[in-house]
């Protein structure tokens, strides 16, 4: 073969080399020695990169979902957020009911249904398949047993509560790749007897897998549940309100959308747990959620969510897609939140592979000794969108902004003589060379380009 007919193919070659990622097999996750972050059975750590997913088994067909589980492993994501039941009763794409007559306490499954024709399984075998497809592309499928509305409108009673509860333990106890998401987007106080029932049901008969609590917007679940034997770690959700549209100025606690804030409190907290924000901004979706005339949050709004959080102490991340998280289909007569795009097209949204940056770089250095560190920070650390957020290790430091914003850093916080300084660009994973330093006293960097919301950098400090 000549070097001019061997050309295509090794285009070809390249192409596919560069496209594929290794598959990371799924299994039993721990909470790390300090209680601050997740490892693998056998030590690895995991930083968790999430996706709401949230109508995956109830709207989209097993080719579909392929198509989707595939999109997001090859974009870095490790965990897909999904409701099990949305809906009471609940029917999926195929027409399959989940419950006899629209008792959780009931789910309506057939015996050996595990044939390719979809007219020989029931809504529990889709589920079945979805988890395993998920499984062996590296996937952990963070499963929200009940969404809260329904119990919250008196369709799930504690004694159903925990039948449920039990199905789906022993279920799913013996895969790989189940975390257990309570609540649904619900305050932990609407129902409290039946999300502590549920939790303490899924922890008692499905010990190996992690559990936690999706609350409402504006909260988190150590507002309730931090002390419960069944939470295995926290998540708040920080909401889709912008500054002056925010009304949880109510609340016990007032962090509004300055995520890191949620993080500091939960970081605070004893005994001591892992914590991250399960639902910040939606990529697409209307600032406020219900006015569609208002603005749509974009890729930049969510690397910021992302890196605020994370440097505040987070052991990771979820991102979110206003078409994707309903899985927005053809068949759809109408959509939520003024999405006008297909999943099958959202999922191309630029922030949904700029995530894969973040976790990237967190994995980048050693991961366990990482700690908050606003001391990093010489003077003010801003307000709002003007706010530095840093993190250290022992041998490095991160500093985010998000407006590009010049900063003045104290040295000498971490080990070294000297340090070497770069800009890590969390819109494409680049990293640009800026110097080396005295690894003492005060210095002064100013990042690339005009400051403007968007232009974000993190400013990476290594001991030499």
């Amino acid at each position: 073969m000549s070097i001019k007919a061997r050309t295509p193919f090794l285009f070809l070659l390249i192409s596919l080399l560069a496209a594929w990622t290794p598959v990371e097999p799924t299994g039993k996750l721990k909470v790390s020695a300090n209680g601050r972050y997740l490892t693998t059975e056998n030590g690895k750590p995991f930083f968790w990169l999430g996706d709401t997913g949230w109508l995956l088994f109830n709207k989209l067909k097993r080719e579909e979902a392929e198509t989707y589980l595939e999109d997001r492993r090859k974009k870095g994501f490790n965990v897909i957020q999904v409701m099990v039941l949305h809906q009471v009763p609940a029917v999926n794409v195929y027409g399959d009911s989940a419950l006899v007559r629209a008792d959780v306490a009931r789910p309506l499954t057939t015996q050996g249904n595990t044939a390719s024709d979809p007219a020989q399984y029931d809504f529990w075998d889709h589920v079945d398949y979805i988890v395993d497809l998920a499984a062996k592309k590296g996937l952990y499928m963070g499963m929200v047993p009940v969404w809260g509305t329904n119990v919250k409108n008196g369709k799930v009673t504690q004694k159903q509560a925990k039948t449920y509860a039990t199905f789906l333990a022993e279920r799913y106890r013996n895969r790989p790749n189940i975390i257990w998401l309570n609540g649904g987007d619900i305050a932990g106080s609407d129902s409290l007897q039946v999300w502590n029932t549920i939790g303490a049901t899924l922890k008692a008969n499905d010990p190996n897998h992690l559990v936690t609590y999706h609350p409402r917007g504006r909260t988190q679940s150590s507002d309730w549940f931090h002390q419960a034997k069944w939470l295995d770690f926290n998540m708040y959700q920080s909401g889709h309100q912008r500054y002056e549209q925010d009304t949880s100025r109510k609340e016990k606690n007032h962090y509004g959308p300055d995520n890191w804030r949620y993080q500091q409190a939960d970081y605070k907290m004893t005994p001591t747990k892992p914590s991250l924000d399960g639902e910040p901004s939606y990529e697409g979706i209307p600032q406020g959620l219900h006015d569609i005339t208002q603005p749509r949050w974009t890729d930049a709004d969510v690397r910021r969510y992302g890196y605020w959080s994370v440097f505040a102490g987070a052991f990771g991340y979820t991102y979110g897609q206003n078409s994707v998280m309903q899985m927005h289909s053809s068949f759809d007569k109408g959509s939520a939140y003024g999405s006008k795009e297909l999943w099958s097209s959202a999922i191309n949204a630029p922030g949904a592979a700029q995530m894969q940056y973040l976790k990237q770089l967190m994995l980048s250095r050693p991961y366990f000794d990482r700690v908050p560190d606003q001391s990093l920070i010489a003077g003010e650390a801003g307000q709002k969108y003007d706010r530095l957020v840093a993190t250290r290790g022992k041998n490095y430091a991160f500093i985010y902004t998000y407006n590009g914003r010049n900063m003045k850093v104290n040295l000498g916080k971490i080990a070294g003589a000297k340090v070497k300084a770069s800009w890590f660009s969390p819109r494409d994973g680049k990293t640009t060379a800026i110097g080396t330093f005295l690894n003492k006293g005060t210095q002064e960097f100013n990042p690339p380009a005009e400051k403007k919301d968007g232009n974000d950098w993190v400013l990476v400090l290594d001991s030499v």
